[in-house]
This record gives structure tokens, C-alpha cells and sequence, in this order.
């Protein structure tokens, strides 16, 4: 982990040898970024593609992105979808995998800023997505907590059980975002 003092404006928090280490070691240091870190268009499921002959490769490469989560809330997300398939990952898996490294060759330095001026207010936001995991049909809880306008804490996570409707679902993800605050 580095800490980078951006001198008036406070703080960066940020993993820039890291990502640059990981580019290296995967050859991704030379190729062209992207601006985002999943394509949109892509539907990931267990179902699409051909199962990659030796999975272990996705699983290192999926280890070594949720370390870098530790400082990098804008992959978390895209990590936490892509470890869905650790176990059977195929070619469609570690082609969105590649894609997520190009979004990390344009953003290497990226991080958490906290800001020398921030004001001390915790503001949260939370959202959830119902029933949004094709196979399993449960929802996924997301929130954000800002102290000031530092990112504090955030969270992406399946929820243990399948809700029989949106507001079921919405109950679970403030339950879970207010036991975050607690």
C-alpha cells in the first residue's frame, strides 16, 4: 500500500506499483485501456463460454484484484462478479477479466483521496439489485459511506437469502448498510 501526500489537497491512498506489477506480470503494461471497468453489454453467467483448461491462472488473477479492491472501490463490483465463477470460470470470464486490466492500465494511480478540507458529515448511499443474480435469483446489496468526502467504507455483497420482492430486498440492504454504521 502507498500513501502519496498530494500536498494541499491532502492524502491519496493508492496501490500504483501494484497495478503496474500486475500489468507486467499478466503483459497487459503495452495494451490499449478502456474507460470502463466492465463492458456494460456483458451478461456474466456460469453458463456462457468454454471452460478454461487450467483455471488457475483466472484464479490468481482474481485473488490479486480483490487485494487491490483494498483501495480500488471503483473494480469492486466488477471483482466481486467476476469471483462468482472461480470455481468453473470459461474463456467469457477471463475475457472480461482482460478487459478489467485494461480499464487498470489507464487508471493505475487511482485511489482514495482524503481531502485536507473535508467537512466531518457521514452521508451514505445504498442501493440493491433484485434478484439480479441469474442463477441463484438472490439480490446484491451496494452501499457507500462518505465521511465528508473521503470514501470511508463501501460494500458489494450477495445477500443470504432470496427475497420474494424489492422491498424485501431493500429491507436486507439498509439492515446491512446501517449495521455497517453501527
Amino acid at each position: 500500500m502507498e500513501f502519496v501526500r498530494i500536498c494541499s489537497k491532502g492524502i491519496n491512498l493508492c496501490q500504483q506499483k501494484y497495478v503496474l506489477q500486475l500489468l507486467s506480470d499478466t503483459g497487459f503494461l503495452a495494451s490499449m485501456p478502456t474507460s470502463l471497468p466492465m463492458d456494460p453489454n456483458n451478461n456474466l453467467n456460469a453458463e456462457i463460454g468454454d471452460l478454461l483448461p487450467d483455471p488457475s491462472l483466472y484464479r490468481r488473477l482474481i485473488g490479486k484484484l480483490l487485494y487491490l479492491t483494498i483501495s480500488r472501490p471503483d473494480i469492486t463490483y466488477v471483482v466481486h462478479k467476476l469471483s462468482q465463477f472461480m470455481q468453473s470460470p470459461t474463456n467469457i470470464h477471463l475475457k472480461a477479466v482482460h478487459h478489467l486490466l485494461q480499464y487498470l492500465k489507464g487508471t493505475p494511480g487511482q485511489g482514495i483521496l482524503f481531502p485536507a478540507n473535508s467537512t466531518l458529515q457521514l452521508t451514505v448511499y445504498y442501493d440493491v439489485d433484485w434478484a439480479g443474480c441469474l442463477s441463484t435469483r438472490r439480490s446484491t446489496t451496494h452501499f457507500v459511506i462518505f465521511l465528508g468526502q473521503s470514501l470511508l467504507s463501501w460494500r458489494s455483497k450477495r445477500q443470504n437469502t432470496v427475497s420474494k420482492s424489492s422491498t424485501e430486498a431493500e429491507n436486507h440492504s439498509i439492515l446491512a448498510t446501517s449495521s455497517e454504521l453501527v
